[in-house]
């Protein structure tokens, strides 16, 4: 039962951290343009990435079942992934570097798993179809859309970027301006909320992934009867998870993200509030088309492909291109870094006399 507590204390540290480290991604863009400012963007952010965080529960299943062997997970395996997870996170806030929360996350989860299993690769589900004919799995739920949803951020947001210039050719830039001052309100909300709705559900699933373990485990048998909500005997995200995890973000959220936001919306390519609301406008859509599918996508790459895109078609020479390089790496880095962090922190616990 400590074990868990203290699985469930990270797993809400993941949640404050990834809300504050991945703020920048709905909120770079607004504040880059001075459509609002920081204070006003980090609150609209926070409601929405509530709002968002309570619907649907389909990332949450991907990540607590979907990925890796459920018989092979301890609540030691759990605290390794987090940790892992956490430690690269501040890494790359430290540094500046939008990188992957959910990547991260589920390098941690997939290093630790193999460390459980002394190394045997069977214990990570690479792809499975069920019966209902929805595949599943480490290559259709997060290596395919990995390389995918950049390229799709890209192109995207440059069509759109494109199809706008066309319109708006012949208005005065001070109409435009203010007609897309307005409407990256909407964009920015937008982006908020599909960020929240795949973001917070990872850490359900962990949390979900953590109550079940207990459980099979017998870890919560003698607990009083009041504590009967921590009983899962089988994989299920429960509404108090829900509830917490979304106000967690919302909290981590309204903590800010300086270091990103500066790095998104003013290093990598200046924005207008035009650009800033084709790049929300496209990255939400993919978000949101990957939320519904149960796909825990990186919001990161997302957003940030899709700015690339923007600034492209304003001027490809605009995109600091330095910027992205290093960017690029930290998204390169990610799963691999995380699933060795999430490894060796599991074999160091079991070392130590924690199983």
């Amino acid at each position: 039962m400590t074990i868990f507590l203290i699985v469930l204390l990270a797993a809400l540290v993941f949640e404050y951290i990834n809300g504050f480290h991945d703020a920048a991604n709905a909120i770079a863009t607004v504040v880059s343009t001075k459509v609002l400012t920081p204070r006003q963007a980090i609150f609209l952010a926070a409601v929405f990435n509530l709002v968002g965080a309570l619907m649907g529960t389909a990332v949450a299943s991907t990540i607590g079942k979907g990925l890796v062997d459920t018989n092979v997970v301890t609540m030691i395996t759990i605290f390794s992934a987090l940790m892992g997870a956490i430690i690269w996170n501040l890494i790359t806030w430290w540094l500046g570097l939008p990188s992957s929360s959910s990547h991260a996350l589920i390098g941690g989860l997939c290093g630790a798993a193999l460390a459980s299993a002394n190394g045997n690769w069977s214990v990570l589900h690479w792809s499975d179809t069920s019966a209902t004919g929805v595949r599943s799995g480490l290559w259709p739920k997060v290596v395919l859309p990995m390389f995918s949803s950049p390229v799709i951020g890209f192109v995207a947001g440059g069509v759109l970027m494109f199809l706008l210039t066309i319109c708006i050719k012949r208005w005065r830039p001070r109409i435009v301006n203010m007609v897309f001052g307005k409407l990256q309100l909407v964009s920015a909300g937008f982006m908020a909320f599909s960020h929240g709705s795949n973001d917070a559900q990872k850490t359900m699933g962990i949390i979900a992934l953590a109550l079940f373990t207990g459980t099979q485990s017998g870890a919560f048998n003698d607990l009083p009867q009041w504590a009967g909500f921590l009983y899962t005997p089988e994989f299920k995200v429960e509404q108090w998870v829900v509830i917490t995890c979304a106000l967690v973000m919302a909290i981590g959220t309204a903590g800010g993200g300086w270091r990103i936001i500066r790095t998104m919306g003013h290093k990598m390519v200046k924005l207008q509030p035009v650009h800033g609301f084709a790049a929300e406008t496209t990255a939400a859509i993919i978000i949101h088309g990957a939320t519904t599918l149960g796909i825990p996508l990186s919001t990161t790459h997302a957003i940030s492909t899709s700015i690339m895109g923007v600034g492209a078609v304003k001027r490809f020479s605009a995109v600091k291109w330095g910027v992205v390089e290093r960017i690029i790496w930290a998204w390169v880095l990610t799963l691999p870094v995380c699933g060795l962090l999430g490894y060796y922190i599991e074999k160091l616990c079991v070392a130590l006399g924690y199983k």
